[in-house]
């Protein structure tokens, strides 16, 4: 089975590409889906984060409170990089259970949502890599609108990203989702038939 990686810049729609792609009947494995089970209640994960940052990373519930741990390690490079020691051999596990599943079922391919497979240099494993961009002022509107910040917060946070054009030089697929969402959606179904064409059904 051929894995695809579908990625993209910040607030550019990769998680709209995967639905659409889901609803042609595409086999979609979301690393965040991941990143959230391997830190559930009562996981191995989630004891490890805690022993390394302290119970006050989690909610009243048990849960964990991303939004705290986001806060602790922002900024931090030792400290995110000892969470990152613990979430990632665990996020690669369970997508490899997940994958493993998808070739037993006959799968011809199936696509890997990850926001950062560019940077870690996983694309580099995979069968190929759609990359979802849209044009600047668009990124900075919909982030804006999305989590309630200004222009300036906005823009921080792009620019923390590595930049889309280091993500489209790799790219095997490139969808500029900066239109409406029906100009995606014809996009997405250009993309779904070459995938077809390339790797069956």
């Amino acid at each position: 089975m051929v894995v695809i990686g579908l990625t993209g810049g910040i607030a550019c729609g990769k998680s709209a590409v995967a639905a659409m792609l889901a609803e042609r009947g595409v086999a979609i494995v979301d690393a965040d889906q991941g990143a959230r089970e391997v830190v559930a209640p009562g996981s191995d994960g989630l004891s490890e984060v805690v022993a390394a940052f302290g119970e006050g990373v989690l909610s009243p519930d048990g849960s964990l409170d991303r939004k705290r741990l986001g806060e602790r390690v922002f900024g931090d490079e030792e400290a995110r990089k000892k969470l990152n020691a613990i979430l990632h051999p665990r996020i690669a596990q369970w997508s490899a259970e997940r994958f493993m599943a998808l070739a037993a079922e006959g799968r011809p391919f199936a696509v890997y949502e990850a926001a950062l497979l560019v940077e870690n240099g996983a694309h580099r494993a995979m069968g190929g890599l759609i990359v979802v961009t849209a044009r600047p002022e668009v990124q900075r509107a919909r982030l804006m609108a999305r989590d309630g910040i200004d222009a300036a917060a906005a823009q921080a946070r792009i620019d923390a990203q590595w930049p889309l054009e280091k993500k489209v030089a790799v790219a095997t697929e490139v969808i500029d989702n900066s239109g409406d969402r029906e100009a995606l959606r014809a996009q997405v179904q250009g993309l779904h038939t070459r995938l077809v064409e390339a790797y069956g059904r």
